[in-house]
Parts: C-alpha cells; structure tokens; sequence
C-alpha cells in the first residue's frame, strides 16, 4: 500500500469518553440482544467472522515498562504508541496506521497517521528512526515518536490480536459499542509475526465491552446498565498482554 506525499502528513485526531466491562458470554449476549433494537453492525463487519473484524496492534514501550506502569499506578495524563492494522499479513489496500493513544483526566484522545508499508522498519530501528521526519514532514505525531524514541528509548514489545464486533447507532453518531474477544497477545518487535508458538490467549472465556461517547451515554443504555448490574473495568489490553506474556507485572 503506497501513501500519496500528500497524505504522508495528514493526522487524524479523535478525542472521547470510553468506558470498559469485562462480560462473560451469558451477559454479552444478553446485552447484544438489548441493543439490538437500537443499534446496527458498523460497515466494516466480515459475516465470516461471525459479523467481527479482526485488529492487530503492535505496541510500544522502553525496558522499565513505563508505559505500562503509568497505566496500572492510574496516572491520569498517559500516553502510548502503537501501529495498527487489519489483518495477520501484510495484503494491499488493508490500511496500516501509526498512532498514540492516551488519556487526560478523563476522557480519551487518538492521534493517527496512515503510513505505508515499506517505512514499517524506520519505526522499529532506533538507528533508523530519524527518517520518518523526511518521509512525514511536519507532522506532530511523528516528531513526537521520534523524540520519544530517542530520549525515553520506546521500542516494539508486544504485539496484540483480537476480533472486534462493533455497534454504531442509529440515534446518535457518537455513541458506539464494541465487543472485543479472542485476545490474544505474543512479545514481538515485528507487526506481521506470526509464530504460532509464541502466542498467548488472555482473558479466556470473556469480552471487553467498550462503551464510546462524546458527551452522555443515552438513557436507554444507561438502563441496560444497570439492569446488567454493570461495573466499569479499569482494563487495557496492552497491560493484559505485557502481562500474560510475562514480560512486565504490577509489583
């Protein structure tokens, strides 16, 4: 997939609330069959996936895990890196996205930038790192990873796949659920590895509800929550994989 110049620098910027439960199957498809009623699959569902599509999501972080730490001591201005993409293999037209994803107080942002494939290496090779500047002239985003990765010494660590169900709806664009599940997670400096022997399988037997807004959860689901007795999860699956793959734990 080849990026037009034009494009090389345009980042797109997302900021909302995301709230997180953890479901056993029982309860999911209780509430799937509740909203139901007032919402729909978004478009980019593969009916062959059970109406899911598949992420993948390459994270990044230095020696110490400090990234991770700041998630699990609750520090409430955090940040972290990522590339993330659609499939197990490299194929053409699957977008490839490099991102930061982080929370202030409260509420959640995304900043993201397409990159093409072939610059995937300069971001995993600090010796390399200073050429994406070039490639992606005047980009925030990218000055910085770039500036991260030099004097806070992030690398690629660990790599997480999942199949993702998602709800738009059709009263409110900016309300959006989305059922996570099959998480699976495997250390990794590389987006496309695929050794079977490598991975592990987190949080076995549940999904991640993941309830997304701008400003208010609508009243009907307000009540799907408490008629589900639902608690919110303070749940990252970056965490759950640097976890299960034993690379990092909270002590």
């Amino acid at each position: 997939m080849n990026i037009d110049t034009s494009e090389q620098s345009q980042l797109e910027k997302f900021s909302r609330y995301e709230f997180k439960y953890v479901l056993n199957s029982q309860t999911r498809k209780h509430i799937e069959d509740e909203i139901s009623h007032f919402m729909r699959y978004d478009g980019h569902v593969h009916p062959e996936l059970k109406n899911r599509y598949f992420v993948r999501s390459l994270y990044f972080d230095n020696d110490l895990y400090s990234h991770y730490h700041e998630k699990t001591d609750g520090i409430r201005s955090r940040k972290k890196f990522r590339m993330r993409t659609y499939g197990r293999e490299f194929q053409e037209g699957v977008p490839i996205y490099f991102e930061m994803k982080g929370r202030h107080i409260d509420r959640t942002y995304k900043h993201r930038v397409a990159i093409d494939f072939d610059h995937i290496p300069l971001f995993q090779d600090p010796k390399q790192v200073f050429q994406l500047l070039d490639i992606y002239p005047n980009n925030w985003l990218i000055e910085q990873f770039v500036y991260d990765t030099l004097r806070k010494h992030i690398k690629p660590c660990v790599l997480i796949d999942y199949l993702r169900r998602p709800y738009t709806s059709d009263y409110d664009m900016n309300f959006r659920l989305t059922f996570d599940d099959s998480l699976n997670a495997c250390p990794s400096s590389e987006l496309f590895y695929n050794d079977p022997n490598s991975w592990r399988q987190c949080i076995s037997g549940y999904c991640i509800l993941e309830v997304k807004f701008h400003r208010r959860i609508p009243a009907w689901f307000h009540k799907v929550i408490q008629a589900n007795d639902l608690r919110r999860r303070s749940i990252s699956k970056f965490c759950e994989g640097i976890e299960y793959c034993g690379l990092a734990d909270e002590s």
